[in-house]
């Protein structure tokens, strides 16, 4: 038996890292990309935290600023997995990348697994350098116990897994890439302006707050306020509460409802290509 006969093909995880890392790479070399990722909410954390950061929030020592980061970082985590993934996977289909990729051994759980995992590297750069800015520039005040960030961390991992999976399901549901980010960008920013993210939540007309809870920012935002946010602030939420298990809740159905429109919707090639 002749080497080239022993030799074994690459394993899943083998093929996975291979994806990650062509993938960072891709992300890396797309500056139009980068700058959304990355200067969208650092620019708005700047802009509202030289207008507002010094302002308290009614008669508590929060910060304007301090209840602002939680909100940018979660629309972060929304951008990146949902707006962003949709877009690319839009304009990769119409460039038929995704036809070559599928005609190719590669997996699709390799190529959606790798996806995510790009989304949640970048994500966890992303809030890095947020934190930094709210520190360094507006003086905000970091959780120093560990109950806080591990909240910190199941509402980033399911924040993301609830964003990637609408954004791959909506990708599909895009007639082409290049009214993708016409389509999406009103979107995203009807949910920031009624999620708690540039305004506070409570001083929302109540219709507003009613239509906000059924979107998964608004709960990735309160999520995100329990952990940087002082307790007695909970009692300043709309229901009085940080609502930890329906936060579980609604991240977890817009999962599942964006992984079973994705399983049953995607394309790997153009809508004239059939």
């Amino acid at each position: 038996m002749s080497a080239q006969d022993t030799r074994r093909s690459p394993g899943w995880g083998s093929l996975l890292t291979n994806r990650v890392v062509l993938e960072l790479k891709e992300f890396t070399r797309s500056r139009e990309q980068m700058i959304f990722i990355f200067a969208f909410p650092m620019i708005f954390l700047v802009l509202f935290g030289t207008i507002f950061g010094g302002q308290t929030l009614g008669d508590t020592d929060v910060t304007f600023a301090q209840y602002f980061l939680a909100g940018m970082i979660a629309t972060g985590i929304l951008n990146t997995g949902f707006q962003s993934l949709a877009i690319s996977l839009s304009i990769d289909r119409d460039e038929d990348l995704l036809k070559r990729i599928y005609a190719t051994p590669l997996p699709a759980t390799v190529y959606f697994t790798g996806k995510i995992a790009q989304v949640l590297l970048v994500s966890i750069v992303q809030i890095a350098i947020l934190l930094v800015l709210g520190v360094l520039l507006y003086d905000v005040t970091l959780p120093t116990d560990a109950g806080r960030w591990w909240t910190f961390t199941w509402v980033f991992l399911l924040g993301t897994a609830a964003s990637s999976a609408v954004g791959i399901a909506t990708s599909s549901l895009l007639r082409n890439g290049k009214a993708a980010s016409a389509i999406l960008t009103p979107v995203v920013l009807f949910l920031q302006f009624t999620s708690g993210v540039f305004f506070v939540f409570t001083q929302l007309p109540t219709y507003l707050q009613t239509v906000a809870e059924i979107f998964p920012l608004k709960w990735l935002a309160q999520g995100m306020r329990s952990v940087f946010l002082p307790e007695y602030f909970e009692a300043q939420e709309a229901h009085g509460s940080w609502e930890h298990p329906m936060t579980v809740v609604m991240l977890s159905v817009w999962f599942v409802l964006g992984l079973v429109v994705a399983v049953r919707t995607f394309r790997w090639m153009r809508a004239d290509d059939r």
